[in-house]
């Protein structure tokens, strides 16, 4: 046998232990398992120690044995109504973010808006399988589930209803639609079109309202011709309302509001598939403030969501009603800003 000794033999993932952690960070056993379990009497640096002490040894959590004991699973879930909309991935990059620093893991479910979808999510929630969900789908869908908001502990983020008493984080939609409004017609635009999304969609119903009383506080008339409303926000449907408005001709709008950015991409497409400029012609605006935004042609004028600090919300909000099922959690209005580009 070689001459080191067994004790100087390293140990396996396996055999690292709790203490283990603990003598490498330089912290008490009692420390180590606060940051794990995810509670926040912990400083930030002596957080940050331990968790590279939990990296560099290697050690692995027994999820099992810890959630007998406690009786949480450490997951939270986020539903999400379409993950081919880009405008979802920084909600869930900052959900993550807070999920992973908290130690908590978080599952990522695609509902495509449909009830039975989020219920059978939910049902990890009724048989304690999550601890918490994060629920991004449209009002007919929340309002369907509102009823059990103080039993499961779940929050709304963007689309909410201030009146369901579920927690909920999301921006002022009437305002933010006016703000546009009031641009456009501060350009001197007169004919100004609404693509919407379907009425199904509370934020969807907020944006119609902020347009038509921006437009009459503006003394201009609200021609019904010019709103279109989608059950898609993808490119190619904006593509399609943005070809239905260029075909009324003398009447088509000098303005097209499209309520997502993927929309409004799609409206600058037809629009110069059509032989037109923008924004000499028809200007457009968007919504969401998407990465490509900056980068089409001509860069999108647009309404910036701030999408990372709108999950992080989520998550803060539903990490304080689990600790504290009795707790107040309040609903937030987090700031937007009208993004000023070449494209109106």
């Amino acid at each position: 046998m070689s001459g080191a000794s067994m004790s100087d033999t390293v140990r396996s993932r396996e055999e690292v232990s709790i203490a283990d952690v603990a003598a490498r960070a330089g912290v008490s056993v009692a420390t180590v398992s606060r940051v794990l379990n995810g509670h926040t009497n912990v400083r930030q640096p002596t957080r940050e120690r331990v968790l590279a002490a939990v990296a560099a040894s290697g050690y692995r959590i027994n999820e099992l044995a810890r959630n007998l004991r406690t009786a949480e699973s450490r997951l939270l879930l986020t539903m999400v109504p379409d993950f081919g909309n880009p405008f979802y991935t920084a909600i869930v990059r900052g959900i993550d973010i807070v999920s992973r620093q908290n130690g908590y893991y978080m599952l990522l479910c695609d509902t495509g808006t449909e009830l039975s979808r989020e219920r059978s999510y939910f049902d990890l929630l009724r048989g304690r399988r999550a601890d918490g969900a994060i629920c991004l789908d449209p009002a007919a869908v929340q309002k369907a589930l509102a009823e059990e908001a103080s039993t499961l502990h779940w929050v709304a983020c963007c689309e909410f209803d201030p009146q369901a008493g579920v927690p909920y984080v999301g921006i002022d939609n009437h305002l933010a639609t006016g703000d546009v409004v009031r641009y456009l017609v501060g350009q001197g635009h007169r004919r100004i079109a609404l693509i919407n999304s379907g009425q199904g969609y509370l934020y969807g119903r907020a944006r119609l309202s902020g347009y038509l009383d921006a437009l009459a506080h503006a003394g201009i008339e609200a021609d019904p011709a010019l709103r279109i409303e989608l059950n898609t926000l993808d490119y190619e449907a904006g593509e399609r309302a943005a070809q239905r408005l260029i075909a009324l001709g003398e009447k088509r709008p000098s303005a097209i509001f499209a309520v997502s950015d993927t929309l409004a991409i799609g409206v600058i497409q037809s629009v110069r598939g059509a032989g037109l400029r923008v924004p000499d012609d028809i200007a457009v605006v968007g919504f969401d403030d998407i990465a490509v935004a900056a980068h089409v042609d001509p860069p999108l004028t647009t309404v910036l969501q701030p999408m990372q600090q709108l999950g992080e919300t989520a998550a803060e909000l539903l990490l304080k009603r689990i600790r504290d099922p009795r707790a107040e959690v309040p609903g937030v209005l987090l700031p937007h800003r009208l993004i000023v580009r070449r494209s109106a």
